[in-house]
């Protein structure tokens, strides 16, 4: 056994049994045990997943008293898996996928086979602050996923997807006293750290103030791939009497070079084997480079018992620039293909608000929980492109075009930064980007949530009427172009019954929202420039509920339909530009998280999907899978507390996911794959404080696979990543 495979062996990791420290047992062996044994228990104890979250306007709620299927990834799972993205969070949830961006490395997820970008993740219900590309998960208290649509419960996402679920971010809190250091290191040579500060002070700790610094630099487990990540944050409060005012903040820089990019594939190409789990096959001018800038203010003031009002304001200034590559596939036996460049340079405005009241009523034996509010988002993007104009020495082997060049996935040349071939006139100006696109997303919602029988029965019906003004410029005069100004109100109806304390079941039917197509303008469109209104996704979910002896299991069925563009021939060349595709996508979830034992937890589950094109153009592909949407999910770990070597836990996880297609007409398959995680940790008392050691390698095998295919772009599986880290706590 090798260097790295003894490294290796341990890997990946989360950590322990938080309800343990409520059960009886435990509190007998507690009394015996001593203040180090203490300390290390209750660091064993902190809570990873919970099910329990906020739902935008319709609040906080727990567990087992929500419609939806909700689960919420907590800081110390975030330190103790030692997750550098969003992505490395969500790799514990069985509904989702993490792919990147068309040749950038920006996450896109994949939630119940839909997308949501990165534009559509929020701060604490408000969409368009959060950093669109990559986004740190230490500056965050919570990682909500939310499976299913959400229009009524956050409005329509500003970037058009999140049909299939959402992601929200809870920012961290003073909520005691707090000085958490910890350095870090990931193969093959990424180093930094973090630290964590937080105090309450004044009269009746009235001010509370929160503050994370994050700094990691250096090569990833990618062969030449280099990563560098400055992240500031924080968070002010004020909390007295009857009101609690927040002010959190961001800063992220963000920085990619020489990474591994995606492959497309030609029609009619076999799918290739993938390469080198480490191969890089990307070029050494590529680059990413993000930063962003944003903050948010909330207001909370209660004005009777069970009722508030309460307001919230947030911006992000964004900037973006990056030299951007895929390779597209002519032969998928000897791995020939062409690349290509993409300069852009881009800008974000964003700002978003909310207002509302939720109040709680009683009246003839039932509850009345009314939310009335709305809320409104601007945004404006500002960008430029540049193709690259390649020598032909490069490009005439393969009989590439001017913007492209030959190279090969097993064995990549690397060829000299092109110079620019786009002209200002239809690219825009490198460095003053010109404004491409306005966003003006305003909605009012209403909804009651009525109690039945002790609270037993709960039914929330509400409504949401949103409305989308988009306008878009042309790059070189900078002239608008087309303005898009349409209305819809979405509902929402859920239901659950809770018979028992442990256990309810729920239903509801939902629509996700996005922005309508507009027809193109050209000689061949009959209907150029015809405005279509937002597309409606409707869901309809039964499911489960259970909660007993520190587990949350959720069993969920669902089905989703999403509308789609196609052309409709009309005769000759000519053709109708229409809604009347369709993808329908129906699955069962099973997720399993929590601790039935002091020395035993879970997290994961299964998720098994059925993706159709139901509707196509001309119907040649109905009936058909839908791209890149696997069969079957599996994401599950366990970690087990040693009861005979105290404060060591071992940690394991695998990764399973079902085959999928890469073209529409299911002539291209992605095999299926597997991924295997293993880690510990080790808790030390130092000077009567607590101090984590751990070490953990994903992809313990060092599997060489195609991770995803959605969108019929092929993104490889990263090679065996080990990561070690030591976290002090005061």
């Amino acid at each position: 056994m090798n260097h790295r495979s003894r490294q290796a062996a341990f890997g990946l990791s989360a950590a322990a049994l938080a309800l343990a420290l409520t059960q009886p047992g435990f509190a007998q062996d507690a009394a015996g045990q001593s203040e180090s044994d203490i300390i290390v228990t209750a660091q064993q104890a902190q809570k990873q997943v919970v099910s329990s979250g906020d739902l935008g306007v319709l609040g906080a709620k727990d567990a087992l008293a929500t419609p939806f299927n909700v689960s919420v990834y907590t800081a110390q799972l975030v330190l103790d898996q030692q997750s550098e993205t969003l992505g490395d969070v969500l790799d514990n949830d069985p509904a989702v996928r993490t792919t990147y961006g068309s040749g950038n490395q920006s996450e896109l997820f994949v939630i119940r086979g839909f997308a949501l970008s990165g534009d559509d993740v929020s701060i604490n219900g408000l969409y368009g602050v959060t950093p669109r590309q990559l986004v740190s998960p230490e500056l965050y208290e919570g990682v909500q996923v939310l499976n299913g649509a959400s229009a009524f419960l956050y409005g329509a996402a500003p970037g058009g997807t999140g049909i299939g679920g959402g992601i929200n971010l809870q920012p961290k809190r003073a909520d005691k006293t707090l000085l958490r250091g910890t350095a870090s290191f990931g193969a093959d040579s990424t180093f930094g750290g973090n630290i964590d500060v937080g105090t309450r002070f004044g009269a009746d700790d009235a001010f509370g103030f929160r503050a994370v610094g994050v700094y990691r630099s250096g090569d990833t487990a990618v062969d030449n791939e280099h990563r560098e990540v400055r992240v500031a944050g924080g968070s002010f409060d004020f909390r007295k009497g009857p009101g609690r005012f927040f002010l959190d903040f961001g800063y992220e820089d963000q920085r990619a070079a020489w990474s591994r990019p995606t492959v497309r594939l030609n029609p009619g190409v076999v799918v290739p084997d993938a390469p080198g789990a480490r191969d890089n096959y990307g070029q050494p001018w590529t680059f990413t480079k993000l930063r962003d800038l944003y903050a948010i203010a909330r207001a909370e003031i209660d004005i009777a018992p069970d009722s508030m009002i309460y307001a919230a304001f947030g911006f992000r200034d964004g900037r973006e620039e990056g030299d951007y590559s895929t390779v597209t596939l002519t032969n998928g036996v000897t791995g020939a293909g062409t690349g290509g460049r993409l300069y852009v340079p881009r800008e974000d405005n964003n700002e978003s608000g909310t207002i509302g009241v939720r109040g709680k009523l009683h009246f003839a034996g039932m509850t009345h929980e009314l939310n009335l509010g709305g809320s409104a988002i601007f945004t404006e993007n500002r960008n430029s492109f540049s193709f690259g104009a390649f020598p032909a020495a490069v490009r005439t082997p393969c009989g590439a075009a001017a913007t492209a060049f030959c190279t090969n996935i097993y064995n990549t040349p690397i060829v000299a930064r092109p110079t620019n071939s786009t002209l200002p006139s239809s690219g825009g100006s490198l460095t003053d980007p010109p404004r491409v696109s306005t966003g003006e997303f305003k909605s009012l919602f209403a909804s009651d949530t009525i109690g039945l029988f002790d609270e037993r029965v709960m039914v929330t019906l509400g409504l949401r009427q949103q409305s989308m003004i988009i306008s878009a410029y042309n790059r070189g005069t900078r002239l608008r172009t087309t303005r898009y100004s349409e209305t819809a109100t979405t509902p929402v109806v859920g239901v659950v019954v809770r018979p028992d304390e442990h256990y309810s079941f729920y239903a509801n039917r939902i629509e996700g929202l996005s922005q309508g197509p507009t027809a193109p303008i050209n000689a061949n469109t009959v209907n150029p420039g015809e405005v279509f209104p937002p597309y409606r996704s409707v869901q309809y979910e039964l499911g489960g509920k259970v909660a007993f002896r520190g587990l949350t299991g959720t069993l969920a069925v669902y089905q989703t339909k999403q509308p789609s563009a196609v052309n409709i021939p009309v005769g000759g060349t000519q053709v109708r530009f229409a809604l009347d595709g369709e993808q329908r996508n129906r699955g069962i979830e099973l997720t399993l998280n929590g601790e039935p034992s002091r020395y035993v937890r879970f997290i994961g589950g299964i998720s098994i999907n059925d993706a159709k094109l139901t509707k196509t153009q001309g119907g040649v592909n109905d009936g058909n899978k839908a791209i890149g949407v696997p069969d079957y999910q599996v994401n599950f770990g366990t970690e087990v507390n040693l009861p005979f070597v105290k404060g060591l836990t071992l940690t394991g996880r695998v990764v399973l996911t079902g085959d999928q297609m890469i073209d529409a007409a299911n002539t291209q398959e992605l095999s299926s794959w597997t991924r295997f995680d293993l880690g510990a940790r080790y808790v030390a008392v130092i000077a009567d404080h607590p101090v984590t050691f751990r070490l953990s390698a994903e992809n313990i095998a060092n599997k060489a696979f195609w991770y995803s295919a959605f969108g019929g772009y092929l993104l490889q599986g990263q090679p065996r990543t080990v990561k070690a880290s030591m976290t002090f706590e005061y």
